[in-house]
């Protein structure tokens, strides 16, 4: 099935909820107009329509092959990426200094978010090229700066992330590669990474690793490992590609999903370049401040992936609707004249505006996040960047883990509408519940969100913004209630279902952060026994915030005149409002449970003592 942008939800939402004229009148985008970022995102949606989405079957069916060494990425991958490079869409968020467009983060994630929808597959080579651009704009020195991040802008090259070993996956104390510093201020790498995606490929003149490795002098566990940067290609004199390095791909993984994508096992210093042995890198930063400096890159990577999940959603929504529109089965349970489309039937609809009020949720969350890096990095009171900073970095971790997970729940209900045929490959349906499975696991699984969420952000601010968040949502509970007292027969009483949930959800947040504050001191293992039901109960409640928000902008637009001078027609806006109503009937209940089960950490904790699963 082919793929459409959803460009009338992501206009209204980067409006209504992202406040993008906030963020276009702040300093450093003074150049940046509401119509061209309307243009951009436009462009951005042919684009990916054009020559991306129809790479995702390809690359499904016919998956990156390796022959000694070298890739072949699928059929199409190439050309496609040599368009998008030549497009500019590698540089759309990074600085015009560098060669980019400096547009804002929010703008730039909505690129991220099609072009991950498109193909997900193929989008994770850009996505991790993000990561390394950041981490040497940040941390490099101005000889790796100039050396890599123009060709990397520019998509001549392309970046990769090296952290996994065989023995060492989340626990990256455990690495081993080693990092031999030489008398040109070099070092020599050897050891071995696996799980590199796009660690080798054909679609760009030249791969960039950043590399986490140990000097022979470093202190054991995490505090010595430092960063390195290893090109395949050592760049010559001129900046080109010159010879090949010693960094070798020695196979492929076989994957559930995103076969298109090639996950490599990369050999460093095995002997196989044109250096002799030893991979040629060089220090980024300081010694022993390795995963200091590769959390810039991961935490790129986290919110981007959270926005994979957004994506991946709205693809499996969308194909599921088309189906169900068609599919022709049973009459409905009322009685009709002959057979109906499956859409008519009340479960398949409950199905199909789960999956919807999920992926909108999610997408609003996203938005909402990336727009307050955008006023952390440029407002101009102090005050106002502390905040929006502390909120961006809260909710990294709930981006990452809510929207990854609601997208497995999207994509298993995608299947569920199919019915049998959503078991048959042919039909599309499974590919995407196989690459979302992914997606709660790579960039740090489900619990390693949840234990950042809970040991980073709450414990160590004391909830403080928590509390700031349940501010802002106290504001859109009297918004609701105003609304609900301006609505019809018809509307009022799904506001008021909306209003009461979401108190509720915000009640059921509180519950459990007055059970993590009162235990965390005396029996820390309950607390992170309920991590990850906590890091989903704050997804269901700020994504319900921003639903809450939809349907009140939604009202105030259809009450001008039917939406007559609007953006949006008023068809739009009742869709939008009917999802709302539903994430608040359907979705914000589940908050309840969830805090029931972060208070029973006591409880979990002690089964796990006594049960033999350890």
């Amino acid at each position: 099935m082919s793929y459409h942008v959803p460009i009338a939800d992501i206009r209204f939402t980067l409006k209504e909820l992202a406040s993008l004229d906030d963020i276009l009148a702040l300093p450093g985008y003074a150049e940046v107009s509401a119509d061209l970022v309307d243009a951009v995102l436009r462009e951005n949606a042919r684009f990916v329509e054009e020559a991306v989405a129809p790479l995702n079957r390809t690359g499904d069916r016919q998956p990156a092959a390796w022959r000694d060494g070298a890739v072949a990425t699928p059929p199409g991958y190439a050309a496609a990426y040599r368009t998008y490079a030549e497009g500019g869409w590698q540089g759309l968020l990074h600085p015009p200094a560098w060669g980019g467009q400096g547009l804002p983060k929010v703008v730039a994630a909505i690129a991220n978010e099609n072009i991950n929808a498109a193909c997900l597959a193929f989008s994770l080579c850009p996505l991790l090229t993000d990561g390394v651009i950041e981490a040497l704009l940040t941390v490099g020195s101005e000889a790796l700066r100039n050396t890599y991040v123009p060709n990397l802008v520019s998509g001549k090259w392309t970046g990769t992330m090296n952290l996994t070993e065989p023995q060492a996956g989340s626990d990256l104390a455990q690495i081993a590669t080693r990092a031999v510093p030489q008398p040109d201020g070099s070092y020599r790498l050897a050891g071995q990474k696996i799980f590199i995606t796009y660690g080798e490929h054909d679609m760009a003149e030249n791969i960039v690793h950043l590399v986490l490795a140990r000097t022979p002098d470093a202190p054991r566990g995490v505090k010595g490992i430092s960063l390195f940067v290893v090109p395949k290609y050592l760049p010559d004199a001129d900046g080109r590609p010159g010879v090949r390095n010693d960094v070798w791909c020695a196979s492929l993984e076989h994957k559930l999903g995103i076969h298109g994508s090639p996950t490599a096992v990369l050999m460093y210093g095995a002997g196989k370049g044109d250096v002799g042995e030893g991979a040629v890198g060089h220090l980024v930063g300081e010694e022993n401040h390795g995963l200091e400096y590769m959390f810039i890159m991961m935490n790129a990577a986290r919110y981007a992936v959270g926005q994979q999940g957004v994506a991946l959603a709205e693809r499996a929504t969308q194909q599921a609707v088309a189906y169900a529109r068609e599919r022709v089965q049973g009459r409905a349970v009322e009685g009709s004249s002959g057979p109906v489309t499956i859409a008519h039937h009340p479960d398949v609809q409950r199905m199909l505006l789960t999956m919807r009020a999920l992926t909108e949720g999610g997408r609003s969350l996203s938005y909402a996040t990336a727009a307050a890096l955008d006023m952390a990095n440029h407002h101009p009171d102090a005050g106002t960047r502390d905040r929006n900073r502390a909120f961006y970095e809260f909710m990294v971790p709930v981006v990452k883990g809510f929207c990854t997970e609601s997208a497995v729940e999207v994509a298993s209900l995608g299947v569920q509408v199919h019915g049998g045929m959503g078991y048959i490959e042919e039909t599309g349906a499974a590919q995407h519940y196989r690459d979302a499975r992914i997606l709660p696991i790579y960039e740090g699984t489900t619990a390693i969100q949840a234990n950042d969420l809970i040991g980073r952000k709450l414990l160590r601010d004391g909830g403080a913004t928590a509390r700031r968040i349940q501010q802002e949502i106290r504001a859109t509970l009297d918004a609701l209630q105003a609304a609900q007292a301006r609505a019809d027969d018809r509307n009022a009483p799904a506001l008021a279902l909306l209003h009461a949930n979401l108190a509720q959800a915000m009640q059921a947040q509180q519950q459990a952060l007055e059970f993590m504050a009162r235990t965390a001191m005396g029996n820390v293992r309950a607390v992170f026994a309920g991590s990850v039901p906590f890091l989903m109960l704050t997804g269901i409640l700020v994504a319900g915030w921003q639903m809450g928000r939809t349907a009140i902008a939604c009202e105030r637009l259809l009450s001008e005149g039917d939406a007559t001078g609007t953006e949006w027609s008023a068809e739009f806006l009742r869709n939008k409002v009917a999802t709302a109503f539903f994430y608040g009937a359907h979705i914000l209940p589940r908050a309840a449970a969830l805090s029931s089960a972060v208070q029973a950490g006591v409880v979990v904790e002690t089964c796990a003592r006594y049960s033999d699963i350890a």
